[in-house]
């Protein structure tokens, strides 16, 4: 006689061959659909917006609970450009929102749907929207926050639509390189300098004392010098400092400013003709006694404003506070037109994404430079791009007296002059994009976890 159990066992039995496959293959078809949701409830992403003044760009940044970069597709992050910039519309904000649309959705492919709510979006506008004049500038960035809160499920806030000031810019690149190079979450003395020489400006940052942060004045705007940032469960006390007008391109224009009259020292010999920058038109031709290194050192430091008064301890030009020096400046790495100038003289290899240089090169090369006619530059410097050979010597003279008459720093010490810097089995750009990212899923982190307690 069958007991109760033996009873349940046959019924279980029975009621098991009868069902289907397809019952079994339908439970089993939600597995890895299960799993990949699990996968991604330690991950996040940022959207980024880089608004120039030649294109758009977005870069969407797949980080992992550590906060390591993890590939989308086969890069290390999905990227996308579009033409022209958003300043090209300035009659018609709603088609310079519209021109972001491919872009958008570009992104909103790269990150997973149910991710998409919890992901921050933010656009930073440069030098392009900077230069419109009236409040045009302020319409196409509230049509892109409109744009952007209503077709997308991005989260956003309307100042994280807006013009990215310089001193944001040399935060985002500070963050950007000490995370590649796998600084963040140490000791700020473990961390290096940033020096980012850009077109229009040149920003500076590096982290300091808790000492320092004290006692850091504010400048003359009466904005901070010093930032504070949470990063990788660390806290780091960030000077940093935008010169506006003081990148390599403002840079030539100051010192065609600062020669007053029609021929300038540090003009190649045999070139005459004109340089355009903001509008402006400076002659460049050399004078009879011909191009001269000296002459040339002597205008430079004059442009740069080496000797204006300092209202603090220590300055490194035109009355700036030189944020006080210290372990995090240790170590340099300096990026954009110190790797493109290098580039074309020698200095570093192009084949390579860094290299170490010392300041003393390029002011050996501006000697080789100076005393070279215009004509035979590509004889002696073939890697010189045609559109620099009249300002070869001004852009080396300019960048030795930023680094050392200007920044302070030793003419032999070792620096970093970058373009890209290996990260795992990848080249990732040295640029703010991804710097904006980290401090964003970094401030979103430490809110979580404030919240939680």
């Amino acid at each position: 006689m069958l007991n109760k159990n033996s009873h349940f066992v046959f019924t279980f039995l029975a009621i098991f061959l009868v069902l289907p496959l397809s019952f079994f293959s339908s439970v089993n078809a939600h597995k890895p659909l299960r799993r990949h949701l699990l996968s991604h409830e330690s991950e996040s992403y940022a959207v980024i917006f880089d608004a120039g003044s030649t294109g758009s760009r977005v870069h969407v940044f797949r980080f992992n609970e550590n906060l390591e970069l993890l590939p989308i597709g086969n890069d290390i992050e999905f990227f996308m450009a579009t033409n022209p910039g958003l300043s090209s519309y300035a009659d018609d904000p709603k088609a310079a929102a519209n021109s972001l649309e491919p872009l958008l959705e570009g992104a909103e492919g790269a990150v997973p749907k149910e991710l998409q709510s919890e992901t921050s979006l933010e656009l930073g506008a440069t030098a392009g929207l900077r230069m419109l004049k009236g409040d045009a500038a302020e319409k196409i960035l509230q049509a892109v926050r409109d744009l952007v809160k209503n077709e997308s499920t991005f989260h956003t806030k309307d100042q994280w639509v807006s013009i990215l000031d310089g001193t944001q810019e040399g935060s985002y690149m500070w963050v950007a390189i000490n995370y590649l190079l796998g600084n963040l979450g140490k000791n700020y003395k473990s961390t290096t300098a940033t020096i980012d020489l850009g077109g229009g400006s040149v920003q500076m940052a590096y982290a300091i004392s808790k000492e320092q942060f004290a006692n850091a004045p504010q400048n003359e705007d009466g904005e901070p010098y010093v930032q504070e940032k949470h990063l990788m469960s660390k806290d780091y006390d960030l000077y940093v400092h935008s010169y506006l007008n003081y990148g390599q391109l403002a840079g030539r224009a100051e010192i065609f400013k600062a020669s007053r009259n029609h021929s300038n020292p540090c003009a190649l010999e045999g070139y005459d003709g004109y340089y355009s920058y903001g509008g402006v038109d400076y002659k460049v031709k050399a004078p009879p006694s011909g191009t001269s290194l000296k002459k040339c050192r002597a205008l430079t430091r004059k442009a740069l404003k080496i000797r204006a008064p300092c209202n603090y301890k220590n300055c490194t030009f035109n009355g700036v506070w030189n944020g006080g020096g210290g372990a995090g400046t240790k170590t340099v790495h300096a990026s954009s037109f110190f790797y493109d100038i290098g580039a074309q003289v020698g200095i570093v290899d192009s084949k390579f994404p860094s290299a170490i240089a010392k300041p003393i090169q390029y002011l050996n090369a501006a000697k080789v430079a100076c005393k070279t006619k215009a004509a035979d530059v590509k004889s002696v410097f073939p890697n010189t791009q045609e559109r620099n050979i009249p300002y070869l010597c001004i852009d080396l003279v300019y960048e030795y007296t930023l680094l050392v008459d200007g920044f302070r720093l030793n003419p032999y010490k070792d620096i970093t002059v970058m373009h890209d810097v290996k990260y795992k089995n990848y080249l990732v750009g040295a640029a703010w994009p991804l710097g904006c990212a980290i401090d964003l899923v970094s401030s979103s982190s430490k809110k979580t976890r404030i919240s939680s307690h």
